[in-house]
């Protein structure tokens, strides 16, 4: 079963859709045994990053996401789910830096870039062995957000360009992760999909 983890951000039917597509059994949960008891756990997200870690923070999420990696069991997270990964993002006004999750130790910061937020289609420098990537290394993925990690984490990272370079995905043992949305990727996001359900 494919637990996605519902804390008050992301297009939770939307996904729950796209990695229904896998065959597996998915359910939205907030239950904090479903979420760790599940073979998969999906953290979605859309918005700002402090907003989010407050939501995962309410439904002790991080908790959650820690343990499942401590205990080798697979983790997604999309998008700012991607972002609050990392141990810290700074999309505040003042750019002060707010608490991630911390599974990777790196900053999330403004894209400099002339125009934000970055949305639309980009193609992807994959990862050398990618499991994500495997059979869609040319194809293109959906982006929306004008914020991202740029620092070299993880075991494989992949990379993209919009104003600079940037982590488009992360994969690292049980944790991986996307800045794309590939349940907004068409046949290539849902493929990706398959690819990290069959590797549960």
């Amino acid at each position: 079963m494919i637990a996605i983890l519902d804390y008050g951000s992301g297009n939770l039917r939307s996904a729950e859709r796209a990695f229904a597509t896998s065959g597996h059994d998915v359910v939205v949960t907030s239950d904090a045994n479903v979420a760790f008891e599940a073979d998969g756990l999906v953290v979605p997200g859309v918005g700002a990053f402090a907003a989010c870690m407050n939501g995962l923070n309410a439904i002790n999420g991080s908790e959650i996401i820690r343990k499942r990696v401590s205990s080798e069991r697979s983790v997604l997270g999309i998008c700012i789910g991607m972002q609050i990964l990392f141990s810290h993002g700074n999309e505040h006004a003042d750019g002060t830096p707010h608490s991630g999750v911390g599974i990777w130790d790196a900053t999330v910061s403004k894209i400099n870039a002339p125009i934000l937020p970055h949305m639309g289609w980009n193609s992807v420098e994959t990862a050398k062995d990618s499991v994500l990537f495997n059979g869609i290394e040319d194809e293109s993925f959906y982006f929306v957000h004008s914020y991202a990690a740029k620092k070299e984490v993880g075991k494989q990272q992949s990379w993209t360009t919009h104003g600079e370079r940037f982590l488009a995905a992360v994969e690292d043992g049980y944790v991986s992760a996307t800045q794309f949305h590939p349940e907004k990727s068409g046949s290539a996001g849902l493929a990706l999909i398959k690819n990290w359900s069959n590797s549960l």
